[in-house]
């Protein structure tokens, strides 16, 4: 209140017993400093939209019993980061799990680099286009640097033909200074894939599958897509 206020100062005349008033200008304040440090501040916080920390609950994580190694210690939010990946790794992509990716984040793995949203979404959409069921056998959380690195094996059965896979991999997890996902590299273990399941990954590349891969623009329209996929699931088609 203060600040707001002009200041009166007293200012004696040469030669004059009188005095005259002058008003002074209260020091600016730079709102550019201000407005930038605010940036930072919102820059540095991994809340989600509705003001809040992203949860197991606010994300619909299925995954929440998070394996680690002796001696591994995971935040609360790492939990949860870690928890959204498996979910995607099983084929449960939601718009909710990629809020966790910053825009431009990338997915990569031994047949392909997605980078940016529209890519590295279609990718695990388009994973339960191709698979179902797709079921985790085993994980367990080796590292908690940058990245966070996790063991991860994972059976895939291809749509139609029913051909099973299991593949082991190292799953590495590289996080931004707001929180956001950043990176995605899955390491194969071994060899690549041979047959049928070896084409059908082949067609999860970042240059064909945003052409035939559908990725929900509204959370109507992904909720509904889950609810599809839920009740595919249970008819075994």
């Amino acid at each position: 209140m203060f600040l707001a206020r002009r200041a009166l100062v007293l200012f004696r005349r040469p030669q004059s017993n009188t005095f005259r008033i002058i008003a002074t200008s209260p020091p600016r304040i730079d709102n550019r400093r201000s407005f930038h440090v605010s940036r930072v501040v919102f820059a540095m916080s991994s809340v989600d939209q509705t003001g809040s920390e992203p949860s197991f609950k606010s994300i619909g994580i299925t995954n929440t019993d998070i394996h680690k190694a002796p001696g591994v210690q995971l935040t609360p939010h790492q939990e949860v980061l870690v928890g959204s990946i498996l979910d995607l790794f099983e084929g449960h992509p939601s718009l909710r799990h990629l809020s966790l990716w910053a825009p431009t984040a990338t997915f990569q793995d031994p047949i392909t680099t997605a980078v940016g949203h529209d890519k590295f979404a279609a990718q695990w959409y388009g994973l339960t286009a191709l698979f179902s069921p797709i079921t985790i056998q085993s994980h367990e959380v080796t590292s908690t640097g940058n990245p966070l690195s996790l063991k991860l094996s994972n059976k895939y059965v291809l749509k139609g033909l029913k051909t099973e896979k299991v593949m082991d991999s190292v799953v590495d997890i590289h996080v931004g200074p707001d929180g956001k996902i950043e990176r995605v590299e899955d390491k194969w273990n071994g060899t690549l894939p041979q047959g049928a399941i070896a084409t059908a990954f082949q067609k999860l590349n970042a240059v064909t599958v945003p052409a035939f891969v559908k990725v929900p623009k509204t959370q109507e329209e992904d909720d509904q897509m889950r609810a599809d996929r839920a009740r595919e699931a249970q008819t075994g088609s």
